[in-house]
């Protein structure tokens, strides 16, 4: 969530931190499986560019820093992730 709005992630530099804190926000447990391409849905939702760079010990996704650099990411880009 950004601004109250949900967004899709891109799935370029999104790692195991940055996965437990998604599944720590939802309350769904650990992550188990971290799956790119759109492995889910090519929806079309907004989606949030920047890298984000957790350290894993977040509470929310939205507290993790977020470096400057914007991936060119497509509707084929969408993370997907597994938490159990």
């Amino acid at each position: 969530i950004h601004n109250q709005t949900w967004m899709s992630v891109c799935d370029a530099a999104f790692d195991q931190q940055d996965a437990e804190v998604v599944c720590r926000e939802l309350d769904c447990g650990a992550p188990v499986q971290v799956l790119g391409a759109a492995a889910f849905d090519k929806g079309d939702t907004q989606m949030w560019t920047q890298e984000i760079q957790c350290t894993g010990n977040e509470s929310q996704i939205h507290l993790c820093p977020a470096s400057l650099h914007k991936d060119n990411c497509s509707h084929d880009d969408y993370q997907g992730l597994f938490c159990a």
